[in-house]
This record gives structure tokens, sequence and C-alpha cells, in this order.
């Protein structure tokens, strides 16, 4: 059996993972069937954020977000986190909630310098390779089969977002995730118009360096694209209602976001039940977590030792 890790997926826990196991001296192969972050990763808001309190299973993993992402800009310099914070208001006392700590980073640069700094230590890539199957024998999964035929493993991490679900029930696993859409809007303006990320319930943006402003949106259903010119347009009045001096805004994207969404909301990661050899790391959230969850499933993967910041997101819950 091959000692590799092949990790399923190269959006941002894919590429986080890979990067922590290849650190770790661990070999490592990471598939993608487009570009690294060619899914749900680059149409994400990217706000990164620690809630105040929290009693969800994840509560734990939650906490270490930021702190995770302050490791990793010391390890990787060329990893940048915009540190603006955010105020959110919206809750009927009219008083905004100030969070100085939250930050928001570009989740296609952040994979992107992962999946190097991963290549940098030793891990292999291959784009373009979607992966029709997990390869079984007996009660252990081996690899997994491409187009190309078989690569195998000594453990396969699926981090493949939507394409989790059917990956794992073909050989009877069952990981809960569907597709949960949303919208982002870009928009072009002067730097400097938006200094913190905003949220409110009829309102969410937060500006890039460039000027970029990134307005993310529920899914009203739209189903081509003078639909999402329109929701475009919309959202462009909006932000003037607010931003009034903002007048020669200008749309310059608008795009669905096909996110992955574990049944119950939370984070499914760590080894799947009944089956050697087959880990899987899932969820919504995924730019806030990233971080985390990464290195804490490539310490589980290279040590065998479960992570107790883990303990709430297992796989076995659904079983």
């Amino acid at each position: 059996m091959s000692n590799r890790v092949v990790v399923v997926g190269a959006g941002i826990v894919g590429a986080s993972l890979a990067y922590h196991l290849a650190a770790r001296g661990q070999a490592v192969t990471l598939l993608d069937a487009g570009l690294p972050a060619s899914g749900a990763t680059g149409s994400s808001f990217a706000w990164i954020g620690r809630p105040e309190t929290c009693d969800l299973p994840s509560a734990p993993l939650r906490f270490l977000a930021l702190d995770e992402y302050r490791r990793l800009e010391r390890e990787l310099p060329g990893l940048q986190v915009s540190w603006t914070g955010s105020l959110t208001w919206g809750d009927g006392s009219g008083t905004p909630q100030h969070a100085p700590d939250d930050g928001a980073l570009d989740p296609v640069e952040v994979t992107e310098l992962l999946v190097a700094a991963a290549v940098g230590r030793g891990a292999e890539l291959r784009v373009g390779t979607p992966v029709i199957g997990l390869v079984r024998d007996g009660s252990a999964v081996t690899g997994v089969r491409t187009g190309g035929g078989v690569l195998p493993a000594s453990t396969v991490a699926l981090a493949a977002g939507t394409g989790t679900t059917a990956l794992a029930a073909g050989i009877g696993v069952t990981a809960p995730v569907e597709s949960s859409p949303a919208v982002l809007v870009r928009l072009r303006a002067a730097p400097g118009l938006v200094r913190t990320i905003v949220a409110r319930p009829e309102l969410e943006v937060r500006q890039r360096a460039d000027g970029t402003l990134l307005l993310p949106l529920a899914y009203a259903g739209q189903t081509n694209r003078a639909a999402l010119q329109d929701t475009a347009e919309e959202a462009r009045r909006t932000l003037l209602r607010y931003f009034p001096g903002a007048s020669d805004v200008e749309i310059v994207s608008v795009e669905i976001g096909w996110r992955p969404m574990p049944a119950d909301g939370e984070p499914i990661v760590g080894a799947a039940p009944g089956t050697a050899g087959l880990y899987l790391a899932v969820m919504h959230a995924g730019i806030t977590l990233a971080a985390a969850a990464g290195r804490l499933a490539a310490e589980e993967i290279t040590t065998g030792t479960p992570a107790p910041e883990l303990a709430g997101c297992r796989p076995d819950r659904f079983v």
C-alpha cells in the first residue's frame, strides 16, 4: 500500500490540509477537477470572524479561527489578512456591534499561496483531474480512481465540497452535504469608501485594497444572466442608500457560489466510521475555518491522535 495521502479538492480547505500535511513531512497528492479555488472558494465573501459566545458542537474549532490565520501569516509571509474589524447591526437595538479583531482575505490568492507552499514542501498537485470514485479493499479505502487510472493512497481525504457526498456514498459512507447557493456582487469604487466590514440585514459589504467592493446576497432563484444583472443593480442601489457619495460605483461582475452545507450546518471533519483510510473535511464557513481545520486534520491523519477541538464535528453523527 502507498504511504501517500491523497487530498481530493483544492479549495481553501483542501489546500490548507495539503499544506499542513506536507509541512509535517507527509507525502501528499492534491487533486482537483479544475484549478485551485475554482469552486465555491472563489466566490466567497471571505469574512473571518470569531463568535463572542457559541454553543454549537463546533465551537472549539470556531474559537481557533483568528489565531490560526495569524499563525499562517507568520509562517507564510505572502499571506495577508486585512484585519479591518467589522460593524454588525440590525438586532433591533440600533446599536452597531464592533468586532475589532475580524478580518477578510482574498480566498483565491490565499488558496493558491497554500497550494504553492505545499508544493514547495514536496506535495504533488494535479489539476484537471476529476476523481470518479474511491478504491476499496475490504473495509479500507486504498486509493482513488481518476480518468487516468488508479492512484494508491494510505489515506484519502475528501475535501471536495458538495462532491464529497457522492464519492463517499459510492462505498457506502454517509456524508450528507447539500448545495447552498449564494450570490456575490463585485462593484468598482475608489479605494477607501468602506473601511471595515459592514453587515446589516439588507447590506453586507467590504472593500479590497484595489477598491473592489464585495456584496454577498441570498440566492433568490436566479436562473439566467439577466436576472443576476438585475440583482447586481439592486445591490448597487442599496449600497448608494448607505454610501451616497459613491454615485460613480460600477458593476464589475455577479456570480453564484454553490457552497457546501452539511445537513445539520456543522462541519464534517474526521475519519469515516467503519472505513479505514478515509478522512472527511467539508464545511460551511470553509474560509473562516480552513486554517484551523487544516492543521488539526493534518495532525490527526499524521499521528492518529484525535484532536479534542474536532470532537463535535465527527462524521459518525450521521450513522
